[in-house]
């Protein structure tokens, strides 16, 4: 393993030194921020080097405005609201779901657990919250087909789920072309599979490396890349081969494609996104809670202060927002990314602190 550390940090080394300027590397998914973060990878990379946390957290990705409509439907008597456990403390323009003391609020931690309350409480309708990526996306869609199975009324789906690839076509067209390469998410790209990312190399000239979680895998990832980097030879390449092949879950594909359609919904940080966003499609919009209960979901800007939607398009750190580690800290969150445990502020409290305390 040192060899393979070693022959990475050259490459790397030698890429920057090529350039003469700084390589900036977005990691797309949150599970590499805290990998990152967690096997203390930053500080072994060249000066050169800057690694940009990205639209990667599911839950810090949701616009406020989606988070409002959950707080409304919060309110209501005849609604029982079932969701992961990280949008619980998600902060809303009248507080969160966790300062709803009223409110009947389940953390579940699968769709089918939604699906199991409804059958419980045949007198409430449950509104099951339904955040991520194309990874948990096919789950939501097997909930649908068996509540249209068993026919069960009293169930529905607020989707904010979203798609990747019109994400980082979005980031490169509109908020930050000064990314230079992506590490691209490796549960996302199980699904999806690597040559869902040519687009973007075709269109933008921006190498995309798949990678796994495990450190060697992103060390290499990421000397993979300053290697296209500095050849100016972008393309898509997967060492995460074992587990992501270039054409992805067909299955999972094929349930999300039955049940959702693409939309254009809003992104924090992002604004509205063309076809980001799926909903349920018009053949199971019974399922729907915006259609069942006639809301519209209205973006809203975020609280006074709060910089996630710059540090989700990697035009900040979180390290640069003013509330950081001050008004802002995991037991009194002002924005998502210091909520979830994938969220980019997250990391960076917890373990810049650590590197900190310690020297």
């Amino acid at each position: 393993m040192l060899n393979r550390i070693m022959k990475a940090q050259r490459l790397m080394d030698a890429a920057c030194l090529r350039l003469g300027r700084p390589i900036n590397v977005m990691e797309v998914c949150g599970t590499h921020t805290v990998s990152i973060f967690r096997n203390g990878i930053r500080p072994t990379l060249p000066e050169g080097l800057k690694l940009l946390s990205g639209p990667g957290c599911p839950v810090c990705v949701t616009d406020q405005g989606f988070i409002d409509v959950v707080l409304e439907l919060a309110e209501r008597e005849d609604c029982i609201i079932a969701t992961y456990g990280d949008m619980v403390r998600v902060p809303g323009k009248s507080g969160s779901l966790e300062t709803k003391h009223e409110a009947d609020v389940r953390v579940v931690l699968s769709s089918e657990d939604a699906m199991t309350l409804a059958e419980r409480h045949p007198d409430k309708t449950v509104v099951f919250v339904a955040v991520g990526f194309e990874t948990t996306t096919p789950a939501t869609a097997v909930a649908v087909g068996e509540a249209a199975k068993r026919d069960l009324k009293n169930f529905c789906v607020l989707s904010g789920h979203k798609l990747v690839i019109p994400a980082m076509r979005a980031l490169l067209s509109d908020k930050n072309n000064q990314i230079d390469a992506f590490l691209c998410p490796g549960h996302v790209s199980v699904i999806i599979g690597s040559d869902a990312y040519i687009p973007i190399v075709e269109e933008f000239g921006r190498p995309c490396v798949v990678a796994g979680f495990e450190p060697m895998q992103v060390i290499e990832g990421i000397a993979e890349i300053c290697r296209q980097v500095a050849n100016d030879a972008p393309e898509v390449v997967s060492i995460y081969e074992g587990v992501v092949s270039r054409e992805g879950n067909k299955t999972a594909q094929a349930l999300m494609d039955t049940y959702f359609e693409p939309y254009d919904g809003f992104w924090r940080g992002l604004g509205r996104i063309p076809g980001g966003t799926l909903r349920l499609k018009e053949a199971y919009e019974q399922f729907d809670a915006m259609r069942r209960f006639g809301i519209e979901e209205i973006p809203a800007e975020e609280p006074q202060g709060c910089r996630c939607g710059e540090v989700l398009c990697g035009l900040a750190q979180p390290m640069e927002c003013g509330m950081f580690e001050t008004r802002c800290t995991p037991d009194t969150p002002v924005g998502p990314c210091m909520v979830s445990s994938e969220g980019a502020c997250a990391a960076w409290y917890k373990y810049g602190r650590r590197r900190r305390r310690n020297g």
